[in-house]
């Protein structure tokens, strides 16, 4: 196994700015100029990223900035020890010891381990004394492979104990349970963890720590978790398995307010064990992941159905994906009439038996029989989308428990053509009852029944038979009058649609509006056809349309540059590439630095975009991957064009407007905030 750190990667009292993007850049160069990163930006980039959702800096003076990245080769580690310090954020103020870790997206366990080895030994004031001492590079490279287990020491280190203990050790007069996790499982995670063992330690408490980071998950022993007086979610992710923990006080906080504060927060679990009324964690309430980081504390009713509404769509996205480039290579390979023959073909032919009955535009029995198959695997893919979409709406009420009456009503949803709109209230209902059934304090002999046997059968039942009984009908005529509806919008009214529809997807840029113009296309994409491409139209209108942002601003950078900041003209390089793959978020980091201009020229352009789609019936089969998916959209040429001009649109607007109104009194290239770059991994998924 390579090294993590070599002294090319230490950089001494040196004096990098006073911002923290400017430090990581250099130990992303660093790291990059020793040929473990292909791209120091790509890097770099993620990092920013990262550091925009949670500042890395802990008390002490010291900062982790990570990243974990497909621009990284090699897991490396870069260190900076900084004159004059940085601020990253931590409350006892700026940073002076910077680390930078750099995992592959593929990385080892090992390596991963050692990294995690690392932020952990950084909770030790010896060790970070140590650091702030030494002369040279060497000096740091030594003692960084020495706590990390790499050289021999004639003093034994000491690790904080991840192993659970067995229910037969020493009874201690109290115990709590910390789980920790952050969204790249590298650093905050492990340094949590010792934080909260320590703050323990010093106080006379067990705390017993559960990591759920990249290198591995040991999970408690559950005896250990009965014995527990309280358990500490500091998590920024969901926790896995969280209802082992049912029944038990708890709090839940962000993983930082675990290195920051953790004698606070053991406090706090330990005074909800000790209130009558203290909050625990129900069956139910352990798919509640997103809790508020106060103690008790709830979403609000629009946050919580935000979220539970998302889930599902984000479960149901990849069905419709694959199914419907799937459908699309079908219709490819077999011609626009394949739904007629596909069922007979691969019910009747195979490879060896190629089908001589097919349609005109097929590319002969091989191009048949293959675009059958692709069709039937598409078709079949997008029949689960109802039932996915409300199983996994009830999941996110009610976690596991909920997923089978979800998925259940969703199934007779489709039955009584009750179509998306029964699905999502149906979801809504099956995961609502069962959340309802799991908050019951059953006896401790039919605990175990209660998620696999009890609240599906229950949730199932009563959903179900309302959605047959009640809800069906009603849904379905609703249902089927929004279809006529939106078949029957031609001309003017369709264009206005385009609009409304691109204006959403330009107005916060993969925020709340974006997702539900976008959702609200996929939702409707299983029931285009050839006789009803609206649904279709619709889907090629959103797409074009979230493509202007970053298009329009890769262009406006390239016309004009001296009127950009060299960080942005970095970002028009690299929004090229995410605007054509319909990555709209490439266009974020001008609309961060700018946004009463970037956002204004992007609702107009994305706007023409929408409705020129609309008015041209220009159809996609495909939910994502804009020009790329090319075989999937019909009228290719004119969703190019329509794309062209509101880009073109767009550019000339966010120009003219950074030109002529003064931002501030003055105008000028040196006046522009450097805005972060993007990384090209950004969601494209999109919820």
């Amino acid at each position: 196994m390579t090294s993590l750190i070599t002294t090319e990667l230490v950089i001494l009292d040196a004096d990098q700015g006073t911002e923290p993007s400017a430090v990581i850049r250099a130990l992303a160069a660093a790291i990059a100029e020793q040929g473990r990163a292909n791209s120091a930006d790509g890097l770099a980039a993620a990092a920013i990223a990262r550091e925009e959702k949670t500042p890395t800096g802990v008390p002490g003076g010291i900062a982790i900035p990570h990243a974990r990245t497909e621009a990284v080769t090699e897991p490396s580690l870069a260190m900076a020890r900084l004159n004059p310090p940085v601020d990253f954020g931590a409350k006892d103020g700026p940073a002076d010891l910077v680390f930078m870790i750099a995992a592959p997206e593929g990385a080892g366990k090992d390596h991963l381990k050692l990294l995690s080895t690392l932020a952990r030994s950084l909770v030790k004031k010896d060790f970070v004394a140590s650091l702030r001492a030494a002369a040279t590079e060497q000096e740091i490279v030594d003692l960084i492979e020495t706590a990390l287990g790499l050289r021999e020491t004639p003093e034994e280190q000491t690790t904080t104990t991840e192993a659970a203990p067995t229910a037969t050790e020493a009874d201690h007069p109290r115990r709590v349970i910390a789980v920790t996790a952050c969204p790249t499982g590298i650093a905050h995670t492990y340094m949590a963890a010792d934080a909260l063992a320590q703050a323990g330690a010093e106080m006379g408490i067990d705390v017993v720590t559960e990591t759920q980071g990249s290198s591995g998950t040991t999970p408690i022993d559950q005896s250990v978790i009965d014995a527990a007086d309280a358990v500490v979610f500091a998590v920024d992710v969901d926790v896995r398995d969280k209802a082992r923990f049912a029944g038990k006080p708890y709090v839940q906080a962000p993983v930082k307010a675990g290195i920051d504060d953790p004698q606070g927060l053991v406090r706090k679990a330990l005074a909800e064990a000790d209130a009558p009324n203290g909050h625990r964690l129900t069956t139910a309430h352990a798919a509640d992941d997103s809790a508020d980081a106060q103690s008790g504390s709830r979403e609000s009713v629009g946050a919580h159905l935000k979220r539970v509404l998302l889930t599902g769509v984000s479960y149901m996205i990849p069905f419709v994906a694959a199914g419907g480039l799937l459908m699309a290579l079908g219709f490819l390979l077999g011609g626009f009439d394949i739904p007629d023959y596909a069922e007979d073909i691969v019910l009747g032919n195979s490879l060896w038996n190629l089908p001589t009955e097919y349609g005109d535009l097929a590319l002969g029995p091989v191009g048949a029989y293959l675009g059958a198959v692709a069709f039937q695997i598409g078709n079949l893919s997008m029949s689960f989308l109802v039932a996915a979409l409300a199983g996994y709406i009830a999941y996110g009420i009610a976690d596991r428990p909920g997923i089978a009456p979800g998925f259940t009503v969703g199934a007779v949803a489709v039955l009584m053509g009750a179509g998306f709109i029964g699905g999502i209230i149906g979801g809504l209902l099956a995961g609502y009852i069962a959340h309802w059934i799991g908050s019951f304090a059953a006896p401790r002999w039919l605990r175990g029944l209660m998620p696999v046997v009890i609240i599906p059968l229950v949730a199932s039942l009563v959903s179900s038979g309302l959605m047959f009984m009640v809800l069906g009908g009603p849904i379905s005529a609703l249902t089927t009058g929004l279809d006529s509806w939106l078949s029957s919008m031609t001309g003017t009214a369709a264009v206005v649609l385009g609009l409304i529809l691109g204006a959403m997807m330009a107005v916060d840029l993969g925020g709340p509006v974006n997702k539900v113009a976008y959702s609200f296309a996929v939702a409707g994409l299983a029931a285009g056809s050839v006789d009803n491409p609206v649904p279709w139209e619709i889907m090629a209108t959103v797409m074009a349309a979230g493509m202007v942002p970053p298009l329009a601003m890769a262009l406006a950078t390239a016309v004009r540059p001296r009127i950009f900041s060299q960080a942005e003209k970095e970002n028009g390089k690299a929004a090229w590439l995410l605007g054509a793959a319909f990555i709209s978020e490439g266009a974020i980091p001008f609309a961060a630095s700018d946004p009463l201009r970037v956002i204004p020229a992007s609702v107009v352009g994305a706007g023409v975009t929408g409705g020129m789609t609309m008015a041209f019936s220009v159809t996609s089969q495909a939910p994502h991957g804009g020009v790329f998916v090319f075989f999937a959209i019909d009228s290719f040429l004119l969703f190019l064009v329509s794309i062209v001009v509101g880009t073109i649109i767009s550019a000339v607007l966010v120009l003219a407007l950074k030109i002529l109104v003064r931002r501030g009194g003055a105008s000028g290239p040196e006046e522009a905030k450097p805005a972060e770059p993007v990384s090209s991994n950004a969601d494209a998924t999109r919820v």
